[in-house]
């Protein structure tokens, strides 16, 4: 088994529920613990060399660049909609890297 891939498949996906969090329950922490994650997730991201690790953390930056927005505009400017705007186009981010995750997954075990 693959420690790293477990570690970062792990972030990835607690990013991803925290993100759904946060849109079920308009909190500024909840957005906060997805963004840190997501930071976690990229900056494990960084490492991983394989088929699909560039798409991997372009989509995992993509969704830091939604996310961080995404609090200075519910914490400095108190708007909820952008706020949840953003947060989405973060969880499409996501869902998109789970989804290369996945496929990279596949092709990994077609090589055995």
């Amino acid at each position: 088994m693959d420690w790293g891939k477990v570690i970062y498949v792990f972030f990835s996906l607690m990013s991803l529920t925290s993100i759904a969090g946060f849109l079920y329950e308009h909190s500024a922490v909840a957005l906060f613990v997805a963004a840190s994650l997501n930071l976690v997730s990229t900056l494990l991201k960084i490492g991983i060399r394989n088929l699909l690790s560039a798409e991997l953390l372009a989509s995992s930056l993509v969704a830091d660049l939604h996310l961080i927005p995404a609090f200075i505009y519910l914490q400095i400017f108190g708007n909820l909609e952008w706020a949840i705007a953003l947060t989405i186009g973060a969880l499409l981010a996501n869902l998109f890297s789970v989804g290369l995750v996945y496929i990279e997954s596949s092709k990994s075990r077609e090589e055995y």
